[in-house]
């Protein structure tokens, strides 16, 4: 019995000696590879930074004023659109001009403030004042059409206030509901919380579908995959010294860019375990890497990878809530969400970083990621070993 526990033992070093040389071997290669150098340290430090530069908010809009009033009135409102939402593009003479500017992307706004504008409120009247907006981008065009309608209306409301002689001190003791809010996890609602955690993970999920799809390709282009094939491994320790180097490569990646770019840079904080959030990201990696594991058995050489990765991606990326949320989605879509590995590990990655939510929390989420990686990986193992039979 101790002599067959030996000889088990010995079989397992060995083996597990084999799969560690192999792992070795792949990383010294990764290693070879400028192209693959660049697009890692490329994507997990420049793109996740630029990622955080970008902003949802409203940033100097080009406001162009046809002012057919000039009276202190107008210009007491023209001013009200300042800086940092808004920025005087200058004025026009007639609202023709304006149209124009917009049709040429000059101008996001074009306020038109019509002859006898001080007259009017002067006397109690009500005044039109004309706003067109430019929303041929959509996220824009709202953002301006609320905030000029906030602006607008807060100056209608000081002029109602001015007109009956109520100054702050009297409405203090007027009977008001006053709407008290909080904002947790992103108090200051910076984009730059939220854009670079996003772009982090789609990062992941590329370098977890190509890297391994590049390091099993290489091997056809070389025309080492026949050596492979006639030597004493495995198929499982050939696939897995794949998976397992590139997992190392991702999270060593994925390391550099939280610890230099989210948090260094933009101050993004970590407020919950980052060994959950680092295992949840190698589950999160082992899945992808049966997608990239199955597009190279499909694949001969390296650009016919890339184009089936993107095949790939595309789907998963618009049903994970990373671009779009899921509230904005038709039902079918939305159902269509929960077969998309993106879906679940977006969830836990804000849900740890940003809310310091435990286990306790994501339990469903990451039963459904190791559902899912099961099967994909799974799959991915049985087409890997099926070129090789």
């Amino acid at each position: 019995m101790n002599n067959d526990w030996s000889i088990l033992c010995a079989r397992l070093s060995f083996w597990f000696s084999r799969l560690m040389a192999m792992t070795t071997k792949e990383l010294i290669q990764f290693g070879r590879d400028i192209l693959l150098l660049f697009a890692i340290v490329y994507l997990f430090v420049f793109d996740t930074y630029m990622a955080g530069n970008v902003t949802m908010q409203l940033n100097k809009a080009i406001v162009t004023v046809h002012d057919a009033d000039h009276s202190a009135a107008s210009r007491e409102l023209i001013y009200r659109f300042r800086p940092p939402y808004f920025k005087l593009g200058g004025e026009v003479l007639d609202n023709y001009a304006g149209q124009r500017l917009l049709d040429q992307g000059r101008a996001l706004v074009v306020l038109n403030i019509p002859s006898d504008f001080a007259h009017d409120i002067t006397k109690g009247k009500s005044v039109d004042v004309q706003v067109q907006v430019d929303a041929s981008n959509t996220v824009l065009g709202f953002l301006a059409s609320s905030y000029t309608t906030q602006i607008i209306g807060q100056y209608s409301y000081d002029q109602a206030l001015a007109r009956l002689g109520v100054n702050e001190q009297a409405l203090e003791n007027v009977p008001t509901v006053r709407n008290e809010y909080r904002v947790w996890y992103n108090p200051n609602q910076k984009d730059a919380w939220f854009m670079p955690i996003s772009e982090l993970l789609v990062v992941i999920t590329i370098m977890g579908i190509m890297l391994p799809a590049a390091a099993a390709v290489r091997e056809k282009e070389r025309g080492t995959i026949e050596q492979l094939m006639v030597s004493p491994l495995t198929p499982i320790q050939i696939l897995l010294s794949k998976v397992i180097a590139m997992t190392l490569v991702i999270l060593l990646g994925t390391a550099v860019s939280l610890f230099l770019v989210l948090h260094g840079i933009f101050a993004v904080p970590m407020k919950g375990s980052l060994v959950l959030f680092f295992a949840v990201t190698t589950l999160y990696i082992f899945t992808t890497a049966g997608l990239g594991l199955y597009i190279a058995t499909l694949s001969r050489n390296l650009a016919q990878a890339a184009l089936l990765a993107i095949l790939v991606l595309m789907p998963m990326i618009f049903l994970s809530g990373a671009w779009t949320p899921p509230e904005a989605m038709p039902m079918g879509l939305r159902q269509a969400m929960y077969i998309s590995p993106l879906y679940y590990f977006i969830e836990m990655a804000y849900a740890i970083l940003l809310k310091g939510a435990g286990l306790d929390i994501l339990w469903d989420s990451l039963l459904g990621l190791a559902l899912i990686g099961g099967l994909i990986f799974g799959f991915g193992v049985w087409r890997f070993r099926r070129q090789f039979e």
